[in-house]
Formats: structure tokens, sequence, C-alpha cells
């Protein structure tokens, strides 16, 4: 879907036994920037993508061998979204993640919740809130990405293509691998989120919401019927996303679920990690993205957003 999406050359590395079986691997997207550096990432935009092996050795022989490739290829860097041990490995954290245990009742796992987060809820139905499953491609296409933009452009950070989303939908909501959940009061959709589920998991992805609503409360209470749909249908972790370390306001909000705060570290083998061109220029570019309108936000999107893997 990435390398669909932006052009990138997706592949695996593996290690096989004699009889031609995977044991361990890696899989992998070459991203080249714009004068020509190449880095190999697994995985672009994702927060956690560990090596897959059937213990530790096997794991740490796997990422000897990577760091083989890489130089052989003349790749300037190889990050890995997990921590890993090696002789070149350049360890580093500046996130963390959020996890929350599910159960099979859903009303036990909302008592966990903060009494503010509670309370919410609880305002946002008595409002007239109602969530709704996406249906159509449209829902995540048109409705969610276009309060996507308008939430990038407020915070000042490029959007994705929206090819990116038919993509999405196409390739993990269609097949049931993810849903969305849109939030609406009277005919108005006041805001919507992306999740994926698979394998025991829900991952939140995405958010976006119009902040005139905000004080009906949609976003607690879309996160309120996740978290139940998936204490309903069997899964065990509801993952609320990275977030910087610097987000003081969204990891305080993630907590009040009683998710679980933990340090998302990264390896890199090669050069040493480091803030890159994209990063910088996006930093630059926020006063003026903010200011602009929303369709300059989508321009900066179109044209670098590739580059920020």
């Amino acid at each position: 879907m990435l390398g669909a999406c932006y052009g990138y050359r997706a592949f695996a590395l593996s290690k096989v036994d004699a009889g031609g079986r995977i044991y361990s691997g890696l899989p992998l997207i070459d991203v080249t920037g714009p004068f020509g550096r190449r880095r190999w990432v697994s995985l672009p935009f994702t927060d956690y993508c560990a090596p897959l092996a059937k213990n530790e050795e096997e794991r740490n022989s796997l990422i000897e061998q990577l760091d083989i490739e890489r130089r052989a290829e003349r790749v300037s860097q190889l990050e890995v979204r997990a921590s890993v041990a090696g002789r070149h490995v350049h360890r580093h954290c500046s996130s963390v993640s959020h996890t929350l245990r599910l159960g099979p009742d859903p009303d036990a796992i909302f008592r966990t919740f903060e009494p503010s987060v509670q309370r919410s809820v609880r305002k946002a139905i008595r409002d007239g809130v109602t969530v709704r499953s996406a249906k159509a491609p449209s829902d995540l296409i048109d409705t969610f990405y276009t309060m996507h933009a308008r939430t990038r452009a407020r915070l000042g950070i490029p959007v994705q293509p929206r090819r990116y989303f038919r993509l999405l939908w196409q390739s993990l909501i269609e097949p049931d691998l993810g849903f969305v959940l849109l939030a609406s009061t009277g005919k108005e959709t006041v805001a919507g989120a992306v999740f994926l589920a698979w394998n025991g998991t829900i991952e939140y992805k995405y958010g976006a919401s119009i902040p005139e609503f905000w004080s009906l409360r949609p976003n607690h209470l879309l996160f309120s019927t996740a978290i139940r749909w998936g204490c309903e249908h069997g899964y065990r972790v509801l993952n609320f996303g990275r977030t910087d370390l610097t987000d003081t306001g969204l990891r305080r909000f993630k907590r009040s679920y009683g998710a679980l705060e933990e340090p998302l570290v990264y390896s890199t083998l090669g050069s040493p990690p480091r803030m890159g061109w994209a990063g910088t220029l996006t930093g630059v570019l926020r006063p003026l993205l903010r200011r602009s309108p929303r369709w300059v936000c989508r321009v900066a999107g179109e044209l670098a957003y590739k580059y920020a893997a």
C-alpha cells in the first residue's frame, strides 16, 4: 500500500533454512530522498515493527545480516521501528506508546476510565452525539478526509494525499482489517477516527474533529465506542498510537483511559539518526501552514509527505 501510494520499492529480507523455509525476516521500504540519499525503513509511518524471529539468537543474527546487506547496497541508514541489539546499532527514543488491556466486560473497562472521561462520554450521549461505523468509501475518502485535512491545516502539518486514504480503504478497511468511526450531531459529522484491527489488537491510526463541537465531547465517545467494540469482539489490546514525548496534553488524554504509557525505542543501523530535511522544513513552515488556506497544506503533503517516512 505504501509502495503504491508513494512510489516506494517494498520488499522483505529474510533468512531461510536448508529446505527454503523462512525462519526470520523484516519487511522494508526503500526510501530515496530528494537529493538521492537512500534509507531502508521498517516501516514508514508505522509506530512499531519488530523483526520476526523464533528467538533472540536468530533475531540478532538477522540484524547482523541486515547490516551486511545495507552496506552492500550502499544504503546510508536502516531504521527498525523497535529496539534491537547489534554492534553498529544506534538506539533512540523521542516518543511513547499507550496500550489499554481489554476484557470481555466493556462496562468494567469503562469504570477504569478517569471520572472526567466517564463524564465526557455521558455528556456526549446526553447531548445527542451519535457514532456510526463507515460503510462506504466516501465515508473515509470524503467525509473523514475533509475533517482530517482541516485538522492538519490547523496544526500546521502537511496532509497525506487523498489517494492514500483510498488505498487504505481498499487494502485494510474493506477486507475487515480495520474500521472507521464517525461521530455526528444532527446531520453534521463532527469527528472521526480510523482504527486497524488484527490478531487481537486494535491500533488507533488517525483522528480528526471540528473544534467548534469539542464541547460536545465527540472524541471521548469515539474512543469509548472503539473500546466497547473491541471488548465485544474478543480483542485483547487497544493501542492508542505513538505520541511525541513533548506532547504532554495528548499523553495525558490517552492515560485518562487507563492506558499504560511505555517508551518507543527505535534502532538505526549505519549513520546515526538525525532530523531529516523534511522534518526541519515542516517545523519552519508550520506557522505559515496554520495561517494559509487548507489547499496549501494539501499541496505541501502531495509534494513532500513521502519524504517524511
